[in-house]
């Protein structure tokens, strides 16, 4: 087993596909370069990568389209390439789940750090039972089913849950009976943002509470544990 991280740099300029390439393989890296959204699909089928480079702006397919499709099928962390003028689809990156972003253009020495960082984080993460996005779970009185992202109860009624309630719901169900810090809660909902929104997690915590706690005042779900975290303590079964 290779254990050299494999990077996909997938973008339709030639020159910074190659310029990336290039640099990263001297800093030990194997890299893989796709010049489209369709070329990357293809590639997916028979390679593994450790992380996706990934332009934003590219004909056909774009970044977010396929960033979109990776977060939805895969663990692999995303670094978009984004002009310095597209922060409307940054920030719709980051909402899709990217983990970075580098503006550009850019310094490959900064893109080599912002990749070592994001593996680093990656790999500090407690390892994932990978259920939630295709099963049917249960946990106390609810049900998630996660292929189509709805939270149901026991009366058959669906409870409505935001995009960031949700994936904070997946991590917790994904890491039953494990104490998750606020960064690692962090960096499995919204990679990148953790840093925009340093304290959010408590929050979104509150919030997920009211919607699933008999009594969010004296939560018995999601129990917080002082200087450490939060811990999901009920049992989750395949529904």
């Amino acid at each position: 087993m290779n254990a050299t991280p494999h990077i996909a740099v997938v973008d339709d300029h030639r020159d910074i596909r190659d310029l990336v390439g290039k640099y990263l393989t001297r800093q030990g890296y194997r890299v893989t370069i796709a010049e489209s959204a369709q070329a990357l699909r293809r590639l997916l089928d028979r390679s593994a990568f450790d992380l996706v480079v990934l332009d934003i702006m590219m004909p056909g397919e774009d970044g977010l389209s396929l960033c979109r499709h990776l977060r939805d099928t895969t663990d692999i962390p995303v670094i978009l390439l984004t002009a310095m003028t597209e922060e409307t689809d940054r920030i719709i990156g980051l909402e899709l789940g990217a983990d970075d972003y580098l503006g550009k253009p850019f310094n490959p020495r900064e893109l080599l750090a912002r990749i070592k960082a994001v593996l680093r984080r990656v790999h500090s993460l407690p390892p994932q039972r990978g259920r939630v996005k295709t099963q049917q779970l249960k946990f106390d009185r609810w049900r998630l089913d996660g292929a189509r992202r709805e939270l149901i109860g026991a009366d058959g009624v669906a409870v409505a849950l935001s995009t960031a309630e949700y994936r904070l719901l997946c991590a917790f169900l994904d890491h039953a009976g494990m104490v998750l810090t606020r960064d690692q809660l962090l960096d499995l909902t919204v990679g990148r943002t953790a840093e925009l929104f340093d304290r959010s997690i408590d929050n979104q915590v509150s919030r997920l509470r009211k919607k699933i706690e008999l009594d969010p005042k004296v939560p018995a779900l999601i129990k917080t544990h002082w200087g450490g975290g939060y811990c999901f303590s009920a049992v989750v079964e395949a529904a």
